[in-house]
């Protein structure tokens, strides 16, 4: 703005005035039709515009950036055995198949072995499935994470089955649900962290959250007689075994 207009005079009393009001403030005296715009881009005083700045992302995890956590992967195993046993207990529920029609071990198998596989993805009891589950997807994807996909459908198919197994074997009847998994993944996950502790890769781990959880895996058959405690027993040796196996063998 120039020097020239920073005020106008009013003709009737001759007071100086801004130039952006179109009446004198002292007589009344009307001194313009309407007042100038205003240019903004002129104004020594008006702040500069900002850019709004994008909220800042973590990229994704490196090998080896954390120590004893691999390179970051979705969980898609741990995710599909997860929802493989859910849609087996909607099933149940719903009515449209029996437990024994399902791969329930209730008694002796004869010759239908393929019970040991089928009867780790059944769950007849909402509190059971979900704390069998919840524990199936923290230390699956850990699992997961550590050793890859095949490793986590391995410990899961090993630990369900080798539990119905040694349920079966010792005449404990009957064996249903995942706890025998879930405790294969917690066990070798331990393993394989007791391991690299020993290996001097300490990865600074909650264990009095991972004893609390397995505590409640092995009392499961107290809120559900088809929950089979031997199974459990027998998954959690099955998943300890595996997890010292490939505990070298990390991602």
């Amino acid at each position: 703005m120039s020097e020239a207009d920073l005020f106008v005079v009013c003709k009737n009393c001759g007071s100086e005035v801004s130039p952006y009001v179109t009446e004198c403030p002292y007589c009344g005296q009307r001194v313009r039709k309407r007042a100038p715009k205003i240019d903004r881009d002129a104004e020594p005083d008006a702040p500069p515009r900002r850019r709004r700045r994008r909220a800042p992302t973590l990229g994704r995890l490196r090998r080896d950036e954390i120590p004893g956590i691999a390179p970051e992967t979705r969980p898609y195993a741990t995710g599909l055995l997860i929802l493989l046993a859910l849609g087996a207990s909607v099933a149940w529920g719903a009515s449209f198949i029996s437990l024994h029609h399902l791969g329930a071990v209730d008694g002796p198998l004869g010759k239908e072995w393929w019970r040991l596989l089928a009867t780790g993805f059944i769950q007849d009891n909402a509190g059971v499935a979900f704390a069998t589950l919840v524990a199936v997807g923290i230390f699956g994807t850990h699992v997961e994470r550590r050793f890859g996909s095949p490793a986590v459908v391995a410990i899961y198919l090993a630990g369900g089955a080798g539990g119905a197994a040694l349920s079966v074997a010792l005449k404990v009847y009957p064996a249903v649900g995942a706890n025998g998994a879930a405790l294969a993944l917690l066990a070798a996950w331990l393993v394989d962290d007791r391991l690299a502790d020993r290996r001097g890769d300490d990865r600074e781990n909650d264990l009095l959250g991972v004893a609390a959880i397995a505590a409640l895996l092995l009392l499961l058959p107290l809120a559900d007689t088809r929950v089979s405690w031997v199974a459990g027993l027998g998954g959690a040796a099955a998943g300890a075994v595996i997890g010292a196996l490939i505990s070298p063998l990390r991602r």
